[in-house]
């Protein structure tokens, strides 16, 4: 094995989210649309970041979300 490969550091697997649908009152629905819509991501992208905002507060470790180090790029760069 290469040294470049040895001091790369290991993927870490991704895993599947299975979210179900949920009933909701239409004002919370429109408005989590139309704020996921401005961020330029679905309404489940939206809400998985809005979790991770809520677990890294609570002080959960965990490396991103969609990717590797994706947690600094919330909030427009400003990171959590």
């Amino acid at each position: 094995m290469g040294e470049a490969a040895e001091k790369r550091p290991a993927r870490e697997p991704k895993g599947y989210v299975m979210l179900r649908g949920a009933n909701v009152l239409e004002s919370f629905r429109s408005n989590l649309f139309d704020a996921a819509n401005r961020a330029g991501m679905t309404p489940n992208e939206y809400c998985l970041q809005a979790a991770a905002e809520k677990l890294k507060r609570s002080g959960r470790e965990f490396s991103g979300i969609f990717h590797k180090g994706d947690l600094s790029e919330l909030n427009g760069g400003m990171g959590l």
